[in-house]
């Protein structure tokens, strides 16, 4: 694994989905890295990408409430335990669960093992609403994936929760997860 500057010499093989984010950052004019990797489905899997990354490697759960019309992405720092009753009481909204790969692929045009806040960019409609864990907003670097989990990108954190989030017309919640009840 080989950490490279920018997109790829050739988007040749890589799905549409994938480059929009390129684009993205480009046309922010947002410097950024990326690693090229086997796909990664599991935090213990992004172990190694992080070493190369050197950035905060995040869980992001796709959660949804009980009637399934409140959608959020949370991200939490890898080694963070999530409790639903610590997160719900916070929002304001009961019964947390994981929403469905169905929804998740239909909001976000990412699929179970991609999620990503890059997926943010595939909901013009605000249907999905961000939260962060604040310690995610402590590290100087953020990896995430290009809406694919084969691919990572190593960020600035003030680009991703500054200009990219604001050109993608969404905002975030900033929650505070100790991982107890």
């Amino acid at each position: 694994m080989k950490l490279e500057n920018g997109r790829p010499a050739s988007c040749e093989g890589r799905l549409e989905k994938e480059i929009k984010v390129y684009d993205l950052l480009d046309s922010l004019g947002i410097s950024y890295q990326r690693i090229d990797h086997e796909a990664a489905y599991t935090m213990e899997a992004c172990e190694a990408i992080d070493r190369v990354l050197e950035a905060t490697i995040c869980k992001n759960l796709f959660l949804c409430n009980r009637q399934k019309t409140n959608y959020y992405l949370l991200m939490i720092p890898g080694d963070k335990v999530f409790k639903t009753k610590e997160l719900s009481h916070q929002i304001g909204s009961a019964r947390l669960s994981f929403g469905t790969p169905e929804a998740m692929e239909e909001l976000l045009d990412v699929t179970p093992g991609s999620a990503t806040i890059m997926g943010l960019m595939n909901d013009p409609d605000n249907k999905v609403q961000l939260l962060v864990d604040e310690n995610v907003l402590k590290g100087e670097y953020l990896g995430c994936h290009p809406c694919v989990n084969t691919s990572s990108l190593r960020l600035k954190t003030a680009d991703v929760f500054g200009p990219i989030l604001a050109a993608m017309h969404h905002n975030m919640i900033t929650v505070k997860l100790t991982g107890e009840a």
